[in-house]
């Protein structure tokens, strides 16, 4: 039997069978086993002396399982990063109406409640892990805004009769750009909301953020940014002055000794942790904090053992690699084959960057807790995924950006 011969690869699918970054994805993969690592170092003592059913005094519980996701992290950062990013397009409407289903039923009965706020939702709705809906949320908002800002070049002003008044007023918000933010602000604010009714005012500071880099990235007005941006900070002033529990936690950051056995007792522990490690640290497993002083360090206070363990030489290291992933992520946006690409890499980069700021910044007391994970550090196996996924759009985008010409 003779053989079809095989199809010419169009355009397209040459472009996306292209290397991916390499620096990118050292560096993604360096933080991610340095990750492993403290995340056994910082989990070790804390899970021996667990006797919970779940865990049963197993020094190897945490270690294991997030070993297991970041193995299937890895083959998801890769299936992902061999598919043409351009489907993204596509599915970006699904993939905002499927994360927005998700949010409104972490508000049912199916949703998971932990310390006060009710955030996540059992993998299978019923059983299984949990995961937090926002962290698809950050991601479908970015993607939907760069798919429909990558458009904006092309698209024509509308125009409206002056012979009205409504024509007259419709044409002057035209000018000014404020109908075509109508329909970000519509969807912006309905996840938005979502999220501040689970509470959750990390979540919701991300989202915004992420939204707002890909909105600046595709040239909005920067008025827009510091009217709408005053609006966002003086409404999230008057939720957090409102709530009880964010109340609380304002004043804790303010002076942690105000509750030390307490509320504050994590931070205070932080930075005892922090002061402790000073120039080359304690050794790496030598961290005394871990040691059932700071309450679940294998969380969002893993910084401090990184601290403590490697002292001001190893966290600066680290530092440098999440600094030279954002770095290169940047140069990746600013290379990208289309506008779609780059407000696609912005956007998560962006979130990358700001999510290390504000956990860094908790940990070391300077900004209230927030409740924010370090990526590829702190204990979590579905944010884990979800953020290898991430870089995995990214390697995506990567794979098409255009050879540099030989002269």
């Amino acid at each position: 039997m003779s053989r079809k011969p095989k199809r010419d690869l169009t355009m397209e699918e040459q472009l996306a069978r292209g290397p991916v970054d390499l620096p990118f994805l050292m560096l993604t993969m360096m933080l991610v086993g340095i990750g492993l690592i403290m995340v056994f170092s910082a989990s070790y003592a804390s899970a021996l002396y667990d006797n919970s059913a779940s865990v049963g005094n197993n020094p190897l519980f945490y270690i294991k399982r997030q070993a297991m996701f970041a193995a299937a992290g890895l083959v998801v950062m890769y299936l992902v990063s061999k598919i043409n990013y351009q489907t993204l397009r596509v599915l970006s409407i699904p993939l905002l109406a499927g994360s927005i289903g998700l949010l409104v039923l972490v508000l049912t009965p199916l949703g998971v409640t932990i310390n006060d706020a009710q955030r996540w939702l059992k993998m299978f709705l019923v059983a299984g892990p949990t995961f937090q809906p926002s962290e698809i949320a950050k991601v479908a908002v970015i993607i939907f805004f760069a798919a429909r800002l990558s458009k904006r070049d092309t698209e024509k002003k509308r125009k409206f009769t002056n012979r009205t008044l409504t024509g007259r007023t419709l044409n002057r918000l035209e000018r000014i750009g404020f109908l075509e933010l109508i329909p970000y602000g519509l969807v912006l604010g309905t996840v938005l909301v979502l999220v501040v009714l689970e509470p959750h005012m990390s979540g919701t500071i991300l989202i915004m953020v992420g939204a707002a880099s890909v909105l600046f990235a595709a040239g909005i007005h920067m008025g827009w940014f510091v009217s709408l941006g005053s609006i966002a900070v003086a409404g999230l002033a008057f939720i957090i002055f409102n709530t009880k529990y964010m109340t609380s936690r304002i004043n804790l950051w303010l002076d942690p000794w105000l509750d030390p056995q307490g509320k504050g007792y994590q931070t205070i522990q932080s930075l005892l942790a922090i002061g402790s490690g000073g120039l080359l640290g304690l050794g790496l497993g030598n961290s005394r904090q871990k040691l059932l002083y700071i309450p679940e360090p294998e969380n969002d206070f893993v910084f401090a053992i990184v601290v403590e363990e490697l002292g001001f030489v190893g966290a600066a290291i680290v530092l440098l690699l999440f600094a030279l992933l954002i770095l290169r992520g940047y140069w990746l946006a600013i290379h990208a084959r289309d506008k779609f690409g780059a407000l696609t890499v912005v956007g998560i980069i962006t979130l990358l960057a700001v999510q290390v700021f504000l956990n860094i910044g908790v940990v070391t007391n300077l900004i209230p807790n927030t409740g924010i994970s370090l990526p590829f550090f702190s204990y979590g196996g579905t944010a884990l995924m979800i953020h290898m996924a991430e870089m995995g759009i990214v390697l995506s985008i990567s794979r098409q950006i255009p050879a540099p010409k030989n002269d």
